[in-house]
């Protein structure tokens, strides 16, 4: 099975001016051993044999639930373990200040600073303070994490579309959500560098040489961060508290997605360990699984795809406010709108739907099962029933549809729901600069795919994921 690159590895730190070390693979075990690092005899990371640059490959057989490496929690690299972290947890955190107003974390060796820049790390991303330590860390000549910052990629390098130019990327995700995604992205990262980042390097000239204070350095180290780092999962009893601050995980950022993956990074109090899940023969890779992602949030996010039809976590997103569009377009008179805006009106009350928000539709599910089953229900029942609905607020768990919106049972809705469905996939279609047909015949002529840029085969890839489930849904609603 293949899988488009996530990211070009080549040796040197990013953003250092050292030669580009000869062997980093060497380096990076070397200090694998050091900290403690244990990689299993089985495994090798390797440029042979791999999807995309570096990876990891079995060196034998391994069988589940083997153990292929564990990274001791003194060999991350997060806000807390760099050498600035006493500052940056008094400066900010990654989810900021708990609602009672106390820094988060653990008392650092550095608490020269005002009480003017508590809390002043805080960030929409959540990310500041882990972009700092980097930043930090890169300049610092005697930075412990030197031999793994060798393994990272020249982030200009990065297939990531925020490096992109913005016509070409425009023109080849029209319509898949992620040209938009992207642009929102560019913007935060400007606001957070210029009103959070430059300011707090400027108050600190000591720690951040003027080389590291650069707009186009941040980008990148945001989009490393973006593809390479990790976040702890919270525990059960802990789901009403603030995501865990991201980290970098070395050797566990080396492998590679798939949605078929073969192994798993499991959380322990002293080490993060990965495990094998399936069996995997000498010679394969061994992939790691970033979540369960569509292939515009791994181009998004990582810069890579998988090829269809091998990533079955795709999906295709309908926008809320075009299932209102279509709904519109079937009325005939003013009272009819009228009432259609008081019906959307009321769902955004109950929020179940937003100006910004999609509607979510996988192969077999729809992972936005409640939010569609409410939407089609009000904007499609009786004006006398919609009163009711109304009137009590909403009706209660016993009065739901007995059978669930899944994929399959689509057939069996009531024909104003496959209407109002269907309409609002043809209006979703009409959103792509092409039609499903030339996307299959690009695909079927391997010939001409293969003289397509890396960016033009991973967009076709998107866009093709996207319309054969929209037309899936097509076929269901007809």
């Amino acid at each position: 099975m293949a899988t488009r690159a996530k990211r070009r590895r080549v040796a040197g730190p990013v953003g250092g001016d050292a030669d580009p070390d000869p062997d980093p693979v060497a380096g990076f075990l070397s200090w694998c051993r050091r900290v403690g690092l244990e990689l299993s005899p089985k495994v090798a990371v390797s440029r042979q044999g791999t999807v995309a640059g570096y990876g990891m490959v079995a060196r034998e057989s391994v069988q589940p639930g083997e153990l292929l490496f564990a990274v001791p929690r003194a060999a991350l690299l997060s806000q807390h373990t760099c050498s600035i972290g006493g500052l940056l947890e008094q400066g900010g955190c990654a989810g900021g200040v708990r609602p009672g107003g106390a820094p988060r974390g653990r008392a650092g060796a550095l608490t020269s600073v005002s009480l003017s820049e508590r809390g002043a790390l805080q960030s929409q991303s959540g990310w500041v303070p882990l972009l700092l330590a980097l930043l930090h860390e890169l300049q610092a000549p005697a930075s412990p994490w030197s031999p793994y910052f060798a393994m990272w990629p020249e982030l200009g390098r990065l297939e990531h579309p925020m490096f992109w130019p913005e016509e070409e990327r425009r023109r080849l995700l029209q319509g898949t959500g992620v040209p938009e995604a992207v642009e929102k992205d560019l913007a935060n990262i400007r606001s957070e560098y210029y009103s959070i980042v430059l300011p707090f390097m400027e108050a600190h000239p000591d720690l951040f040489s003027p080389r590291v204070r650069s707009l186009e350095l941040y980008h990148q180290l945001v989009a490393l961060v973006m593809a390479y780092s990790f976040q702890e999962p919270l525990e059960e009893e802990e789901d009403e508290k603030e995501p865990n601050s991201p980290l970098m995980v070395p050797a566990a950022d080396i492998l590679n997605h798939l949605a078929n993956h073969n192994a798993n990074l499991e959380y322990s109090p002293n080490c993060l360990r990965m495990v094998a899940t399936q069996p995997i023969p000498k010679g394969h890779e061994i992939f790691n699984t970033y979540g369960q992602m569509a292939n515009w949030q791994l181009i998004h996010m990582y810069g890579f795809v998988e090829p269809y039809p091998d990533n079955t976590d795709d999906t295709a997103d309908i926008q809320m406010v075009t299932v209102r569009e279509a709904a519109l377009l079937g009325t005939k008179v003013e009272a009819e709108r009228l009432l259609l805006y008081e019906r959307w009106d009321f769902l955004c009350k109950l929020e179940m739907v937003g100006e910004e928000g999609a509607f979510v539709i996988g192969w077999e599910e729809v992972l936005t099962e409640e939010e569609l089953t409410t939407t089609l229900k009000v904007l499609c029942m009786p004006a006398e029933e919609f009163r009711e609905f109304k009137d009590q607020d909403g009706w209660g768990d016993d009065k739901r549809e007995e059978e669930s919106l899944t994929v399959t049972n689509i057939p069996r809705l009531k024909a104003s729901w496959r209407q109002l469905l269907r309409d609002s996939v043809l209006l979703t279609l009409q959103t792509y600069a092409t039609d499903l047909k030339s996307e299959q015949d690009l695909l079927s002529n391997k010939e001409v795919y293969t003289k397509l840029s890396s960016r033009e085969q991973q967009a076709l890839q998107v866009r093709y994921g996207q319309k054969m489930i929209l037309h899936q849904l097509l076929e269901l609603t007809s």
